[in-house]
């Protein structure tokens, strides 16, 4: 786990920061549908699981700009970014009806993180323990799908002045649309490090980083 420290003072986004982090403690989030249509069929024909593409894919858009990689250490009040984010998916037990948060490293290269997520779903498919491990993996960002509805709006609470910086992300169900398969996906940032653009931006880096995917 590397990360470099921020200094404050020169950071780019040094008033809003400054607002968000000590006057108005809030987080800004946002629910929107991306189109899936080509994800969707390329899983169908290469019997690969629509749920581990996307979150590569999710995986890859969450760290190419340093503004979804920031952390907060409250210990020193320091501003940080992790060279990494990396997800924390979930497996879902029918008989239990309750999850297990899986740790799986991000790498950029799809085969081996395909690989490794496969791997780490089937491995905590094995317990039932809650098993989460927020202060061995503080650069892991929550990677959560809802398979069970396509929703429209969904909103994350954490508690007034908790500086929790890591994305978190949600989808749910993809449904067709005028002939489209649309997914809903929503994503929180804190707004001391992201406001409305930056949270829009990762919907619209999804859709680029998909149409790229589907190129290869």
């Amino acid at each position: 786990m590397g990360y470099r420290v921020i200094d404050k003072e020169s950071y780019y986004r040094k008033g809003v920061f400054r607002h968000f982090s000590e006057d108005c403690k809030c987080s800004c989030s946002m629910t929107a549908r991306i189109d899936v249509t080509e994800l969707a069929a390329y899983s169908r024909q290469t019997g690969t699981r629509f749920y581990i593409n996307f979150l590569y894919l999710l995986s890859k858009v969450i760290n190419s700009r340093d503004d979804y990689k920031m952390g907060y250490l409250w210990q020193t009040d320091e501003l940080i970014c992790y060279d990494v984010m990396n997800p924390t998916q979930y497996v879902f037990h029918e008989d239990t009806e309750t999850c297990t948060p899986v740790y799986t490293a991000y790498d950029p290269d799809y085969a081996a993180f395909y690989a490794n997520a496969l791997r780490d779903v089937e491995e905590a498919k094995k317990t039932r323990e809650y098993g989460l491990d927020m202060a061995n993996h503080p650069n892991w960002f929550d990677a959560s799908y809802i398979s069970w509805l396509s929703y429209d709006s969904l909103n994350i609470e954490l508690p007034d002045g908790y500086l929790y910086f890591a994305p978190i992300v949600n989808w749910g169900r993809y449904r067709e649309e005028n002939g489209r398969l649309l997914m809903p996906v929503s994503v929180r940032l804190n707004h001391a490090i992201a406001d409305g653009y930056l949270v829009a931006k990762v919907f619209r880096l999804l859709e680029r980083e998909i149409a790229a995917f589907m190129k290869k």
